[in-house]
């Protein structure tokens, strides 16, 4: 049988709709809280520079409760980098940001970037950070993030999910390679109930992080049945790999 995949809530769209009107409802970790059970094993927040959706209060919330292991993104800027060590998540994953994005528009450039974050990197491990790169599908990219000391690997799934079926063999490729740099394999963006299960197959992915599908499908149906039907499809596309 195939390794077991875990699956990543993002909740920053939670954040986005109390946003919109102010106030305290609906609260992230309220319904962090709410989604356990659901097929659910880890929460993702994305504290932004500008603070769009996720804010400080909501980073220290949920970072504080113990009920699931948290993925934090940020940039690996020196504000982030701060509050990260401070708040101590079970992991974090790097990821470029755009003031002007409405999201992460691509995978990080690690080859040219090296020198900015490798210290970066060692500040998070250094305080017991499992630490992440967002990186696009492209060898010299993986190769860099475990020479500069990343633990994860989070393959950027944006193409493929948007139609460019030819992104899928750039991301098995990519998956392969993360396990011969020693690097953990997560994949995410864009993925929905039609899309996932080409993903989830790859034996080398280990967890996905997805958001605004789960979201959007609640409206519909409730995010705990979203989740659990996403979770259902994961384990569906793995169920009759090797090990």
């Amino acid at each position: 049988m195939a390794s077991p995949i875990r699956l990543g809530v993002n909740i920053d769209h939670v954040a986005t709709l109390r946003n919109a009107r102010g106030g305290g409802h609906p609260d992230p970790l309220t319904v962090a809280k709410a989604l356990v059970g659901t097929g659910m094993d880890g929460i993702t927040i994305h504290l932004r520079e500008d603070r769009r959706h996720i804010r400080d209060a909501d980073a220290e919330a949920i970072c504080a409760w113990a009920g699931k292991p948290v993925n934090f993104e940020m940039a690996a800027t020196e504000e982030m980098v701060a509050i990260a060590t401070r708040l101590k998540p079970h992991g974090c994953c790097v990821v470029p940001e755009k003031r002007a994005e409405i999201t992460t528009e691509g995978g990080l450039d690690v080859v040219n970037n090296r020198a900015a974050l490798k210290p970066a990197i060692a500040r998070l491990k250094d305080a017991g950070i499992r630490v992440s790169l967002f990186v696009d599908p492209v060898a010299d990219q993986v190769e860099a993030s475990a020479e500069i000391g990343a633990e994860v690997v989070e393959l950027h799934t944006g193409a493929y999910a948007n139609g460019k079926r030819a992104e899928l063999e750039r991301l098995r490729r990519a998956a392969e390679l993360t396990a011969k740099v020693g690097l953990e394999c997560h994949a995410g963006h864009g993925l929905t109930f039609a899309n996932v299960s080409p993903i989830a197959a790859f034996p080398e992915v280990v967890e996905l992080n997805i958001g605004h599908y789960l979201m959007g499908e609640a409206l519909l149906i409730g995010l705990p049945a979203a989740i659990a039907e996403m979770k259902r499809l994961m384990i569906e596309a793995r169920v009759y790999l090797k090990g």
